[in-house]
């Protein structure tokens, strides 16, 4: 039986616990644990499910399209169940989209990958003196331990890295698993239980000591790390990350790819409470071929499953608790280059967003008619994460200190949109 591990960066530790820990435990006492059915959590526990374009989708040719203009590209609009249109390549999407809203009028001022990322992320911009936690981060913070019931991690990503948790510590850091909900398993062997106890022990005492000796935050992060997965091991939740348990038919609607087993094992974690769950689909850095690989590659795997997604949470009564993100780092010009693509644009660009109590259906803020310049007021990744924060009961003022004891603010200078809320 595979098992998913955690892994990413400074997760070093947690895999070895992970091995040590697992050989102190007879071996079908330990499979007996794990292979247990997942137990369900209270059904009014909000989680979110960001799904990441990891590149910058063009959502000039998805969300905003602008059909009179030269920059409009291949893709014609359709009518959707909300009040506005979008690519005749989603087709099943559109069917769904008055449980979901755009936001068209995204204005933030990064246009490179990886400060872009971590502006999304985190709404805040790059500062070479402090790290910023991802959103994920946050709502494993405010909400993660209050979940006296879940057993497994508080924040999953799926696919990807979203980087470092920052002044909130490794407590909070991503839980790193692919589509499978896998990775490589710890190595269990080499010493016997009686090693392994012994060994434990001994590092119990070692750490205990060192946090005693008031040596900072880093050495009581690592013993939260090996708590945690201690518990890990005994806990019948691991298996809401075998997606291979869903029957044929439900895997099928979601689609054979890494992004639709991705939100299938999303909804299987948010069914069991887990507050955080990013997905990460790549491939959006479309700088030639925009329209042939949207067509034929983009366009199919997000309509299947980002259509089946939602009907499927709306059919077990989830919709209401999970909050939908659908966003990249930025979006892409509107003018087509070249080489048949578009490049980085960050000016004006397109969020999708919904669920949670969030208003469905409405299409807000716009861009001119060539997709250059937003109309009236512009948003930005603060105003994304506070409006998830107040659907999933966050308060948006929310502050914490820095290791230098600097105040931050929870989401920058965001604050919820109004016209969804």
């Amino acid at each position: 039986m595979n098992l998913p591990t955690p892994t990413g960066m400074n997760r070093r530790h947690f895999l070895r616990h992970m091995a040590t820990s697992a050989a102190t435990v007879p071996a079908l006492q330990f499979m007996s644990h794990l292979e247990a059915n997942a137990a369900t959590v209270k059904s009014n526990q909000k989680s979110c499910i960001l799904m990441w374009m990891g590149g910058g989708p063009p959502t000039i040719d998805i969300w905003d399209l602008k059909p009179k203009s030269t920059n409009g590209g291949e893709f014609k609009p359709i009518s959707t169940a909300g009040d506005f249109q979008i690519t005749e390549a989603l087709p099943e999407t559109a069917k769904i989209m008055d449980n979901l809203s755009i936001v068209r009028s995204m204005s933030t001022r990064e246009a490179d990958h990886d400060r872009g990322r971590y502006y999304l992320h985190t709404s805040f911009v790059p500062n070479p003196t402090v790290v910023h936690p991802p959103f994920g981060s946050v709502i494993s913070k405010e909400l993660g331990d209050k979940r006296e019931n879940l057993t497994i991690p508080s924040f999953v990503a799926v696919g990807g890295s979203p980087g470092s948790p920052g002044y909130l510590g490794m407590s909070h850091a991503p839980f790193n698993v692919d589509s499978n909900g896998q990775i490589r398993n710890a190595n269990m062997e080499g010493l016997n239980p009686t090693q392994m106890a012994s060994r434990l022990s001994m590092l119990k005492t070692v750490e205990t000591q060192f946090i005693d000796s008031n040596r900072g935050s880093m050495s009581k992060d690592h013993q939260d790390i090996y708590r945690k997965a201690l518990t890990l091991l005994y806990s019948d939740q691991m298996t809401a990350f075998e997606v291979a348990q869903e029957p044929a038919e439900v895997q099928e609607a979601y689609g054979d790819t890494g992004f639709g087993r991705g939100l299938l094992l999303a909804r299987r974690l948010a069914e069991r409470g887990v507050p955080f769950i990013e997905v990460d689909m790549g491939g959006w850095d479309l700088h030639q071929d925009v329209f042939s690989t949207l067509r034929d590659n983009r366009m199919p795997t997000v309509d299947k499953a980002m259509s089946t997604l939602v009907k499927d949470l709306k059919e077990r009564g989830m919709l209401d608790n999970t909050v939908l993100v659908w966003m990249g780092e930025f979006g892409r010009t509107p003018r087509i280059n070249q080489n048949t693509g578009r490049d980085h644009w960050a000016r004006s660009w397109s969020v999708v967003i919904g669920g949670g109590g969030i208003k469905g259906g409405i299409a807000v803020g716009a861009t001119d008619d060539e997709g250059i310049e937003v109309i009236g007021k512009g948003y930005q990744p603060g105003d994304i994460w506070a409006t998830v924060a107040q659907a999933m009961g966050v308060p948006v003022n929310t502050e914490y200190r820095s290791a230098n004891g600097r105040p931050m603010k929870m989401v920058n200078t965001g604050q919820p949109i109004t016209e969804l809320i």
